[in-house]
């Protein structure tokens, strides 16, 4: 069937909200934390090459940079155009074809794609201290800078892994000559860049603002990450906690050929001031804030929260329906979503959060607005006597949101 009517059939069928498919992602240099209800045997299911699955990817119209082994469709999500998962139309390409009828004017005409995607990153252990390029360094390789955020839901975090602390940018005294050093050090051992860093212990049901250009060394809890449409980065520190060992060909991820080989230019990519705020926790940590008061909200039988609101390019909130309540959200932008807890109605589709899930199977707990229908209202229903809906909503820009 052509890419345009099937497209056009999807959001016929679900009243403008896609239903999507699972989309997973391994990574070569990550173990696996199993929070994420993949099925024990499937977590390495792509072969030990490929590496184990420790990402699941929301509303993503963007492409997995995993090395010459990535298929062709990595990281890219599936709309559902049938009950049985038969006929099924990547969201990228419905995207292309209606424009504006699915994410609307605005960001069709800004940025003429959905500019952002989430995933839940969940490694057992911690990553090396990393960072994501800025537009400047990434327009360099033809790509988009990536901004992102984090937020630590209790619902995939039965444990927390092996080090539930995340290290940011430098302590404010560290100098650039320091940090040049110890670039120059990642290809003779441990360069020890942690040193110049610290930790923050991570907490359950609050975030973190990342901009591009910031390290971070992610700790080991399972994070919710909205971020923008883009899988640059470059790995700095070379030796794991635990002695696991990090390829230098990461070192230079998402270098220009040219430019191959000069730390100096390593260093460039940090954004400077912003690694060494002195008020970097203040600035940067994001507890959940109400979208309006907890009494109204309650009494008309939902709490609605910002969960991630310091970027102005990607953003999201938590939603939780009460038992027994229906209740009509309107936002003014497309969003995706995935549901953490609870069954019921979502729109016209049937919603419930699947205990376990095989790989390649269908699910009914993930699922994307349209700008159109965003704006008209969700009507949600929950049908338990006990149990909540909780959803997390991903956007990309969104007009109720007043950035800090």
């Amino acid at each position: 069937m052509d890419k345009k009517i099937l497209a056009q059939k999807a959001l016929e069928q679900g009243k403008g909200i896609f239903r999507l498919s699972p989309t997973w992602v391994p990574r070569s240099f990550c173990r696996p934390g199993k929070r994420i209800k993949l099925h024990p045997d499937d977590y390495y299911i792509l072969g030990s090459k490929r590496g184990g699955i420790d990402e699941r990817w929301f509303a993503s119209t963007t492409w997995a940079e995993n090395g010459p082994l990535t298929a062709e469709d990595e990281g890219l999500s599936y709309i559902v155009a049938d009950k049985h998962g038969k006929e099924k139309i990547l969201l990228r390409d419905a995207v292309e074809h209606l424009g504006a009828e699915i994410i609307g004017e605005h960001l069709w005409d800004k940025y003429g794609r959905w500019p952002m995607f989430s995933k839940f990153f969940d490694n057992t252990g911690p990553l090396p201290h990393h960072i994501h390029h800025r537009d400047e360094h990434a327009a360099k390789i033809g790509a988009a800078g990536k901004p992102e955020m984090y937020f630590f839901p209790s619902q995939v975090n039965n444990h927390g892994g092996e080090f539930p602390f995340t290290f940011f940018g430098f302590n404010p005294d560290t100098t650039k000559e320091e940090v040049l050093s110890v670039l120059e050090k990642f290809p003779k051992g441990d360069n020890n860049i942690l040193r110049l860093s610290k930790a923050h212990k991570l907490q359950l049901d609050t975030g973190w603002d990342v901009p591009p250009g910031v390290m971070h060394a992610p700790g080991s809890l399972c994070t919710y990450e909205p971020q923008f449409a883009s899988d640059v980065y470059a790995m700095y520190q070379s030796v794991l906690y635990g002695g696991q060992v990090v390829e230098e060909e990461l070192l230079w991820k998402n270098c220009p050929e040219e430019e191959k080989g000069n730390f100096e230019y390593l260093l460039d990519v940090i954004d400077w001031d912003a690694n060494v705020d002195q008020d970097f926790h203040k600035n940067r940590f994001m507890p959940p804030k109400l979208v309006k008061q907890m009494d109204e909200m309650k009494a008309e039988g939902y709490i609605e929260e910002w969960i991630c609101y310091k970027c102005d390019t990607v953003c999201a909130k938590r939603l939780t329906v009460l038992p027994g309540r229906t209740v009509t959200i309107k936002d003014n932008a497309a969003y995706g979503i995935i549901c953490l807890q609870g069954h019921g109605k979502f729109g016209v589709w049937d919603m419930e959060t699947p205990a376990l899930i095989r790989y390649g199977q269908l699910t009914n707990d993930e699922f994307f607005v349209t700008e159109k229908a965003a704006k008209s209202g969700i009507t949600i229903v929950n049908p338990s006597d006990c149990d909540e809906i909780v959803i997390l909503k991903h956007f990309s820009e969104n007009s109720d949101l007043l950035i800090e």
